[in-house]
């Protein structure tokens, strides 16, 4: 069957198509209008706005439930200072306990992918790029914050100055290293943040890299790698 990467299809219409067993990893569907159409064993894991189902915004609903299951997640929208350094410490907990469980397994089983997703090692080195560009460069404004295992995310394209190593294979300790270093730095700049900063915005950085060289709310910025933490290990399996 057919493979889409990279597609544009903005404005499209689909009439009568078979889209069974289709798969769809990091697309866009914003505005996107179902009709006359059978729906069965949707699974869907993404950000979610305005969902609406059969006349029924749906979308307050799946966060009420998300949050019920996971008591620790409201901690992650936080708007205050304390509030921040409070979802950190849910994020430092969380993870201690899956590093934990990561080094009772193989060394091997750590560079495994499941199902097409980053292995752990691979997600350490995600979530250490993550701090990189949303902390050490758009909050702290170092304008190339990269270590060589610091790893993108897939469709991000090729930038200059910033590393992009898929076939390297750092063992548990040399990822952990990078990635101990960066959540100090997002420990020491939240516990002297305060609220007058907070409501401030970061200056444009100039140099190749990401985010881009704009302006951001600090609070966006730290939301930011937040949810990248807390979204992976507050998940069943760690990972």
């Amino acid at each position: 069957m057919p493979e889409f990467v990279n597609q544009d299809l903005t404005g499209s219409t689909f009439r009568s198509c078979d889209l069974i067993d289709v798969t769809m990893r990091g697309v866009e569907l914003n505005r996107v209008t179902i009709r006359d159409s059978e729906v069965v064993d949707l699974d869907i894991h993404a950000a979610i706005g305005r969902l609406v189902v059969n006349g029924v915004d749906v979308g307050p609903l799946v966060e009420a439930e998300l949050d019920r299951r996971y008591p620790d997640r409201p901690k992650m929208r936080p708007t205050t200072a304390d509030g921040f350094r409070a979802g950190w410490d849910t994020v430092e907990r969380l993870w201690a306990g899956t590093v934990s469980r990561a080094r009772q397994l193989d060394p091997a089983l750590l560079h495994e992918s499941v199902d097409g997703e980053w292995s752990f090692i691979e997600t350490l080195r995600h979530l250490s790029f993550a701090t990189d560009c949303w902390v050490r460069r758009a909050v702290l404004g170092d304008p190339s914050p990269w270590d060589p295992l610091d790893l993108p995310w897939d469709g991000m394209a090729d930038t200059p100055g910033v590393p992009r190593d898929r076939d390297a294979r750092p063992t548990l300790d040399e990822a952990l290293a990078v990635r101990h270093s960066r959540m100090a730095t997002v420990r020491s700049y939240v516990d002297a943040l305060t609220d007058d900063t907070l409501q401030g915005e970061t200056q444009p950085v100039d140099g190749p890299g990401w985010p881009p060289a704009r302006a951001f709310p600090i609070a966006e910025c730290l939301r930011v790698v937040l949810n990248e933490e807390w979204s992976i290990a507050s998940t069943p399996s760690g990972t």
